[in-house]
């Protein structure tokens, strides 16, 4: 039950990050600014998220966890209520910046959570599980927050967002136990991971795995308008397939991490590239483009489990900071491949904004397999060592209980 309710509070917080790109032309005429300025409200909050991701889940990490959801729940419903009733641009735009800071308090903690409740080998279908509440967040907000201002007025979607977070804050506070953080780790010890090497890496490949998906996906609407050219109906039809295809591709990622997760990640990176070969290829034909949207959906599914399985499991013993470097990287991944994508596109037309997706993949295809590579050469060695060690003459092999202990 716990896990179903971190992943609803991840839906709820989500929903009001990436919600308001539904709103934002209803933004820009109540508030009489431009498209661009109204999208300041979602892409300062991607920086807020990206600047706090390292530093606020450590301050937080030895804080009773339900105390810190109750906190982050209540700061997303203050800012919510104040942006309802906001009365100029510069009032709402801080309302949506302060939460910004707090947003990966939460995540982190429901990754970090959700994976201590089950036993080890289950963790990634239990994490699966919050990635499922992310993207519902991400792709369902959208249009529904659209539908709500179309349909009624820009408050009643902006209700919206409060009304869920109103939801989770009182079933964290009816139904949740008390948390209490038992093992405290230090901030040195917690900051020291981050001169690990093999997360340096891993932060690479998921800021390149992240750029691959996003710096494509972000443009699919206008894809599929002057490249595929379909209606606009059919591309919400479309955009609404790629996000159910996304929630399938994360429970089916879950399955596939837990039976071997190096094959996935391998999978992942070998399938996107060919996907975005025939995207290239062929996206100016309807039924191969609605195909390849299938299947990019399930992709991107994929990619928001691999990518925070690879970081969280490069820094185990830090699991709170681990979760918070995922998502900045995540965030700056998304960041940088739309940039690129739009200079791609500013310079050579729509149709080469997948060479932005090609290039990403393969980069990161390029640091998977050779930090996949290193991984198995430090095994082999290390079980070289062992069986040298057990034919060396002088070592005695003692049995304590049922484990041979060296």
């Amino acid at each position: 039950m716990l896990v179903y309710i971190l992943a609803v509070g991840v839906f709820g917080i989500l929903n009001t990050e990436m919600g308001f790109v539904g709103v934002l032309p209803f933004i820009a005429s109540q508030f009489d600014v431009s498209i661009m300025e109204a999208g300041t409200l979602v892409s300062l909050f991607a920086l807020g998220v990206a600047i706090a991701g390292p530093t606020m889940p450590l301050l937080f990490s030895g804080i009773n966890r339900k105390l810190v959801m109750l906190m982050v729940l209540g700061i997303f419903i203050l800012g919510n209520i104040v942006s309802i009733f906001a009365p100029n641009f510069t009032i709402l735009l801080i309302a949506r910046v302060i939460p910004a800071f707090f947003h990966p308090i939460y995540c982190s903690l429901a990754f970090s959570v959700a994976a201590a409740s089950v036993k080890p080998e289950l963790a990634p279908k239990a994490v699966t599980k919050i990635v499922i509440g992310v993207s519902a967040g991400m792709v369902i907000g959208v249009p529904i927050s659209n539908f709500i201002a179309g349909a009624f007025s820009l408050k009643m979607a902006l209700s919206f967002f409060a009304f869920i977070n109103v939801f989770v804050f009182l079933v964290t506070l009816i139904f949740v136990p008390s948390m209490p953080v038992k093992q405290r780790l230090s901030y040195g010890s917690q900051i020291s991971v981050l001169k690990k090497p093999m997360l340096l890496i891993s932060i690479l490949a998921v800021i390149l795995m992240n750029g691959a998906v996003f710096g494509v996906f972000n443009y699919l609407a206008e894809y599929l308008g002057h490249v595929t050219a379909v209606s606009l109906s059919t591309t919400s039809v479309m955009l609404f397939v790629y996000g159910a295809m996304n929630i399938f591709g994360s429970m089916l990622a879950g399955e596939l991490l837990t039976r071997n997760a190096l094959h996935t990640v391998r999978f992942f990176i070998i399938a996107l590239f060919g996907m975005y070969s025939l995207l290239f290829l062929g996206g100016q034909f309807l039924i191969p483009m609605i195909i390849l949207t299938i299947l990019w959906g399930l992709l991107g599914g994929i990619n928001a489990n691999a990518t925070q399985y690879w970081i969280s499991h490069a820094a185990p013993e830090a699991p709170d900071l681990a979760n918070g470097v995922f998502l900045t990287s995540a965030n700056l991944g998304t960041t940088l491949g739309t940039a690129v994508g739009g200079v791609f596109i500013a310079e050579w037309g729509t149709p080469y904004v997948v060479l932005v997706g090609l290039s990403f993949i393969a980069l990161a295809g390029l640091v998977i397999f050779a930090q996949i590579n290193c991984l198995t050469e430090k095994n082999s060695l290390n079980l070289k060592k062992v069986l040298e060690l057990e034919s060396s003459p002088g070592i005695i092999l003692k049995k304590k209980k049922k484990n041979t202990v060296l």
